[in-house]
């Protein structure tokens, strides 16, 4: 199945699990405070062992080729999915915080490889919205004498430049299951939902400041 295909079906799966809405007539609010049509929680999928088992075999066909020595897991998100993987892949996992834990021996990263053996590690996460995320966990592992080329997201958001701009930064392949605009064209394929709403969010995705400009009276007091 190419990569095409994979986004494809991917989006599908998290349209149907709910793990991706759109709602531009109540709209979502953000950490920030901001507000837009779309949302994505890309832990609820862990709840789902079918269409979990699926995105899994996804991940694996993209993955498999990159000769990974271990699967390392982004606090918190990422854990579960670094599980899942290096089970499908039959390889060592660990899992990195986002900064050492303060006590015992001190440890930022959990599990275990020999020191020297320079290890090719695959950094998974759940999701990637510009990458920021990801340079604690990096320069965890790079410290500790691991190569770190490639991470693993289920969901990549596909909107923000910086994104790509990061993984140059940081000389890293992100690969990702699906993004925004898979599962744009999967809902407008499939119908999920209305007109308004697509042209709504299509509006959103390619300029979010316009679309909250045009939509802050929405945003509920």
């Amino acid at each position: 199945m190419d990569k095409q295909e994979i986004a494809k079906k991917s989006a599908e799966i998290l349209i149907n699990t709910k793990c991706v809405g759109f709602n531009a007539a109540e709209p979502f609010v953000y950490t920030s405070g901001a507000i837009g049509p779309v949302y994505v929680d890309c832990r609820r999928p862990i709840a789902f062992a079918k269409e979990r088992n699926q995105l899994m075999s996804f991940a694996t066909d993209i993955l498999k080729d990159l000769g990974i020595d271990y699967v390392a897991g982004g606090e918190t998100a990422g854990i579960p999915y670094a599980a899942f993987l290096a089970e499908r892949m039959n390889l060592p996992m660990l899992y990195v915080r986002k900064q050492p834990k303060g006590f015992g021996r001190m440890g930022q990263i959990e599990g275990h490889f020999e020191e020297g053996s320079n290890p090719n590690v695959l950094l998974v996460e759940d999701l990637q919205r510009d990458g920021g995320s990801k340079v604690p966990f990096v320069k965890a592992l790079r410290q500790a004498g691991a190569q770190v080329k490639d991470s693993f997201v289920v969901f990549h958001y596909g909107t923000f430049a910086k994104s790509e701009e990061r993984m140059k930064e940081l000389s890293m392949n992100l690969h990702a299951l699906c993004n925004w605009w898979d599962v744009l064209d999967v809902a407008k394929e499939k119908g999920y939902f209305d007109a308004a709403t697509i042209d709504s969010v299509e509006l959103f995705l390619n300029d979010p400041e316009t679309w909250q400009a045009q939509n802050a009276h929405l945003k509920k007091a």
